[in-house]
């Protein structure tokens, strides 16, 4: 396996090497080709995944947990998939990728995110977006190959497996990229859609913000501001602005380890009523989603 095909760079690729760093890697990489501000980073590819399977014989020992399971019994479901994220995050990665990984952190430096990106994902036809592990604020050598190894392994998680098997789609031939990104320590984070998500009006761009890291966006566990653009004219039509109590930031305390580098602590209280993006930013934001959007030539949701 040679260096350039096991690990890449986001400037290295773009959207037409999805097979190599699946979705969210091929669009990191496309959008930094375009001149998109992304903050940098690097791909460990699917031949990294397939190699690490075939070197240390795990693709035999998947098969062999997953041959008798019956996804529909919840119960075996979840003792099944620990067993494999067990044994993969268990393994010796072989020596050639975990160079590469170590090598490639101490280039790009401090503290970055480490996020799963699997070949069939955002794809109209089978949608794995938000069923692998991301691993934020990792930091050091070690703690980034050991991310790495729990994203490979999250390609097992429960409801993963039992959404392939409704799909039809074959386990083992599922790759997976692992994108290590330079972490922004965002005071304000959010998600964008080029389109408006729920009535499907293309002239209007959404917008929804939070205080700290967008994760709690993710999980829904915060509700956000809401503001909508007006494409055309980029005006803003609405401002729905929520209240919000506290945020997810990186851990004060130190790392403990992969799973506690982020902790929820209260927002300012002069703050947390107060809208969380200005009114110039809400239009510059804007004006960047319909830039990425004329690029793609089709809506897009960006983070």
């Amino acid at each position: 396996m040679n260096n350039r095909r096991g690990l890449v760079w986001f400037e290295e690729i773009d959207k037409k090497d999805l097979p190599l760093v699946g979705g969210k890697g091929a669009n990191l990489g496309e959008l930094s080709r375009a001149g998109i501000p992304v903050p940098p980073g690097f791909i460990v590819t699917t031949e990294s995944y397939l190699h690490f399977l075939e070197e240390t014989g795990i693709n035999e020992q998947i098969r062999l947990l997953l041959e008798p399971l019956n996804t529909n019994n919840s119960g075996q479901l979840n003792l099944v998939a620990a067993k494999i994220k067990d044994t993969i995050s268990g393994a010796r990665m072989p020596a050639v990728i975990e160079q590469e990984i170590r090598e490639a952190y101490r280039r790009l430096g401090g503290f970055v995110a480490v996020r799963s990106s699997a070949t069939a994902e955002d794809l109209p036809e089978a949608s794995f977006a938000g069923q692998q592990r991301t691993f934020l604020n990792i930091h050091g050598e070690d703690a980034v190959v050991a991310a790495v190894q729990g994203c490979w392994a999250s390609l097992f998680e429960p409801r993963a497996i039992f959404y392939r098997h409704q799909q039809s789609i074959d386990h083992i031939k599922v790759g997976i990229a692992v994108p290590v990104q330079k972490m922004v320590q965002s005071e304000i984070a959010g998600v964008m859609f080029t389109v408006e998500p729920l009535t499907n009006e293309e002239n209007k761009v959404t917008i929804e913000a939070v205080y700290g890291l967008g994760e709690s966006i993710v999980s829904g566990e915060v509700t956000p501001d809401l503001y909508l653009v007006d494409k055309g004219s980029l005006t803003i039509l609405e401002k729905n602005v929520a209240p919000q109590d506290w945020q997810l930031v990186k851990n004060p305390d130190g790392i403990a380890n992969l799973d506690e580098n982020n902790v929820r602590l209260p927002v300012i209280s002069s703050l947390r009523s107060t809208q969380k993006l200005r009114d110039d930013e809400i239009v510059n934001l804007a004006r960047l989603g319909l830039r990425i959007e004329k690029h793609y030539q089709f809506p897009q949701d960006i983070e």
